[in-house]
């Protein structure tokens, strides 16, 4: 599947964390378990996991018995993906693909989901005209986004001074998919929708630990810090964000989230 060529960058950022990628999404294990209890899988449905990272959601949804498709813009964490499935004895077809235009047909999936994925696409109505187009007549999504308001949100702020400026006009924020009515901007015509919310808590010993999971694993971090050259301000920042979460035990952060859960009409 080919990357558009105005998301060769974030390809390029999404795929930089490779395996280390896991540990991110390990962090937020629970706010995926959310959503897959509410769609409820069963064994034998067809299953496309968008933007999917590591794969940590689509072997859950093999663990589940689903027939399961994975698909990512990053090649590094695709290819990672790939060799922990095998090492779990897991039979998923990953590939790397735009989630704003797949080759994959229509109509193929009972399900699809994404958890804090396709939120991160730059253009948001293609991403939904996507969903729609792959979800077949009574098949359901499943998305967890991050609101504007949450505290990953404001993570991105927190690295906002060390970021080139934007294009003009910028893009959307990623964030405003955690807002509903948004989400019904870009998917009522196609779904009913549902929402519930959240709260996933970040443990880690210290804000230190935070920085080294997240400027290994996680793109946007990791690519941020190899850019700027203003690395140890970046990193003593991000470590104090995190910080101002102390308990006597370690960070405790606590992230809202939206489950979004849509039947296609």
């Amino acid at each position: 599947m080919a990357i558009q060529p105005h998301n060769e960058k974030a390809a390029s950022t999404w795929g930089a964390g490779g395996a280390a990628y896991d540990r991110i999404s390990e962090s937020i294990a629970d706010s995926i378990e959310h959503m897959l209890n509410l769609l409820d899988i069963q064994p034998g449905e067809s299953v496309l996991d968008l933007a999917t990272g590591t794969g940590w959601t689509a072997r859950r949804l093999a663990q589940k018995g689903a027939k399961v498709t994975g698909i990512d813009i990053g090649e590094g964490v695709i290819d990672a993906a790939r060799r922990l499935a095998t090492a779990s004895n897991l039979d998923i077809d990953f590939a790397v693909g735009d989630a704003e235009g797949t080759d994959l047909p229509g109509g193929a999936f009972d399900v699809i989901t994404s958890t804090c994925g396709v939120m991160f696409a730059s253009r948001p109505d293609a991403v939904a005209r996507e969903l729609a187009r792959l979800t077949k007549a009574g098949g359901r999504i499943g998305l967890t986004t991050w609101p504007p308001t949450s505290t990953l949100a404001g993570m991105f702020q927190m690295m906002k001074p060390y970021m080139p400026p934007p294009p003009s006009p910028a893009p959307p924020s990623p964030f405003e998919w955690g807002r509903q009515d948004r989400v019904r901007e870009l998917l009522g015509a196609d779904f009913d929708l549902s929402f519930e919310t959240g709260t996933t808590v970040l443990r880690m010993p210290s804000g230190e630990r935070v920085w080294n999971v997240f400027s290994e694993g996680y793109g946007p971090t990791k690519m941020l810090h190899r850019a700027t050259d203003r690395k140890d301000d970046l990193r003593r920042d991000f470590v104090a964000f995190h910080d101002t979460h102390r308990t006597p035990l370690g960070v405790a952060m606590p992230r809202d989230y939206l489950v979004v859960i849509g039947r296609r009409r």
